[in-house]
């Protein structure tokens, strides 16, 4: 917390006023007892300690007034250590208070007797003014802390955002640049970005977003170009809406160069994740141990693997991981994300294209990710996000084991190995018609369900030691343990984005830590938060229906795989329960 030192300006400016008011001396004294302010005899006192068995301790103690009219036969000054040296009149001391706490001290003093006479002419209106004052002060603490706090969570916020890999950019509804991170000045390195710049000058499709926004359209994977003579920008943007009560403001756009996303999605064996084994899946609960030794006997076959599991539970690393033991470990692993490439670049990305076949289109054509894995093994994450008219071209290569290039009318045989991936549900999509069912049972041959963080919190201790041990090596660190609430509150916790979610959790803990231990000021703050907040439900005797109403759907919905399933398990029908979702905004 603050101290009135911290705001020592404010604190003279005050103590000069109040001399001015009432004609008397003014000293200023903190929780300590040392000098704030000071006018008079106390101008140049600042720092000076006042005596311990001093009125002023009690005044701190009880949070309450007190006046000594004469020092003399005053029974609190008989042991005070300053008696000797006093040469008050009279005084007034009155507490600054924050929440029950005393923080400091207004002292008026009274060195002559015009000025005793001064100071106890009207005590009762002396006591409610120094109320005020002191009241004054307290406000201007509690308003140097708020602002103390925001500037470090600005902090905090402009580091995290600036340590992110894609292009951040907030405009208004005109337009104009609000804020961004670092990566956009190097991503239109010959363009002036600043703030009040227009975004169409960068990016050009701003009117076409905003009018899709206005019309409720997710803007996700946007293509568009930006150039200048010597430099040529290929992007992609998502869009965020900003809204305050009810009215759309201004947007967020996440900007990325797509060489480095199809340089991410063209991860060929040969990379660091080669060493990737069934030891790099850190955990030894039961429901993990017995999803490890299906997908080892899995390893052996060719046949098709789909593996099912929320987001962050390390899907990919199962798929690299039966890759690595398999028969093709020593041919290529190609993966594709297919929710992260643009709808109309994903055709081209699987299957290639003829040269000539579009504007733009490499000379001599170019070879797609299947022949890239042409013996080796093609990991096809998040399947099910996959459009339905390439579903049907997917299915083709699957029984006919042949792709056709965009463009070609020659078939190129391939021999791959397909492991699919997705955190939806491929059945609940079926029934909705949003995946083919001919696909889905071409998929399913060899299913893997991997199990959320907290359906194996017995692994969270063993992670958070891996993680921490990892953070550390990344960031030069030698940080060797967790204060023992952290494990309390993660074993708690329930992990929507599972494991990734965890490490990112330990890494933004590592980087706030400078000590030995991580502490729990360290942590994300959305921990905290739910720490505080269990706190006042266990203080509260009762919680409203709603709420456990809510919290009772919220937890039927990580324990199901489905709708039908949790209606059921709540003892509702489908229509209510879409109904309650909605009704209780629920993020699914």
């Amino acid at each position: 917390m603050a101290k009135l030192i911290d705001i020592k300006k404010d604190v003279q400016n005050i103590a000069v006023a109040i001399a001015s008011v009432i004609g008397v001396d003014v000293t200023i004294v903190d929780e300590d007892l040392q000098r704030v302010a000071g006018t008079g005899g106390y101008l140049f006192t600042g720092g000076e300690k006042v005596d311990d068995s001093s009125v002023f301790r009690l005044v701190l103690e009880t949070g309450k007034g007190y006046m000594v009219k004469d020092p003399v036969t005053d029974e609190l000054c008989i042991n005070c250590g300053g008696k000797e040296q006093c040469k008050e009149y009279g005084e007034v001391c009155a507490p600054i208070n924050i929440k029950d706490k005393s923080i400091g001290i207004i002292g008026l003093i009274a060195f002559t007797e015009e000025q005793r006479n001064k100071l106890f002419a009207d005590t009762k209106s002396l006591m409610d003014f120094l109320e005020r004052m002191s009241d004054l002060i307290a406000t201007k603490l509690l308003e140097k802390e708020k602002n103390d706090h925001l500037t470090f969570m600005t902090k905090q916020l402009e580091t995290v955002i600036n340590s992110l890999e894609e292009g951040i950019i907030a405009v208004d509804m005109q337009g104009s640049i609000i804020k961004y991170n670092n990566i956009v000045k190097k991503m239109f390195y010959k363009q002036v970005v600043d703030e009040g710049l227009n975004i169409r000058k960068i990016v050009p499709i701003f009117d076409d977003i905003v009018h899709q926004t206005k019309k409720g359209i997710i803007v996700k994977n946007r293509e568009f170009l930006y150039g200048q003579k010597d430099h040529q920008l290929r992007g992609i943007t998502s869009v965020n809406s900003v809204v305050v009560e009810g009215e759309l403001v201004g947007l967020i756009f996440i900007i990325r160069n797509i060489k480095q996303v199809l340089k991410e999605i063209n991860d060929v064996i040969g990379s660091t994740y080669n060493n990737t084994s069934f030891a790099s899946i850190i955990g030894e609960s039961h429901q993990l141990n017995e999803v490890k030794e299906k997908a080892i006997k899995a390893a052996s076959s060719s046949s098709t693997v789909l593996i099912q599991g929320e987001s962050g539970t390390g899907k990919e690393l199962f798929a690299r991981s039966i890759h690595s033991i398999s028969p093709r470990k020593n041919k290529p692993f190609v993966a594709i994300n297919c929710a992260a490439i643009p709808e109309q670049l994903l055709e081209s990305e699987l299957f290639g294209y003829e040269e000539g076949t579009f504007t733009g289109a490499t000379k001599g054509g170019k070879s797609g990710k299947f022949e890239l894995a042409n013996s080796g093994t093609i990991f096809l994450d998040e399947i099910g996000d996959m459009p339905l008219h390439l579903q049907s071209k997917l299915l083709r290569v699957l029984q006919e084991k042949k792709v056709d290039r965009i463009g070609s009318i020659i078939p190129i045989p391939i021999d791959v190995r397909i492991i699919a991936a997705t955190n939806k549900n491929l059945e609940e999509k079926v029934a909705l018609g949003e995946f083919r069912e001919d696909l889905f049972f071409r998929l399913n041959v060899i299913p893997l369900n991997i199990p959320s963080l907290r359906e194996r919190k017995e692994d969270i201790p063993v992670l958070m030691d891996y993680l921490l041990k990892k953070c550390n090596e990344k960031m030069n660190k030698s940080i060797k343990g967790f204060d023992l609430d952290i494990f309390n509150i993660f074993s708690d916790y329930i992990w929507k984005g599972n494991v990734r979610e965890l490490e990112n959790a330990i890494e933004y803990a590592v980087n706030m830590e400078h000590g030995d231990i991580i502490q729990l000021e360290n942590i994300p703050l959305k921990f905290k938060n739910i720490k505080d907040d269990e706190i006042n439900i266990n203080n509260n005797k009762i919680i409203k229906l709603e709420d456990l109403e809510r919290m009772a759907i919220i937890e039927a919905l990580h324990q199901c795989e489905n709708k039908e399933q949790v209606a059921k398990l709540l003892g509702i029908g489908r229509a209510t329960l879409f109904r309650k979702i909605k009704l209780y905004n629920i993020q699914l």
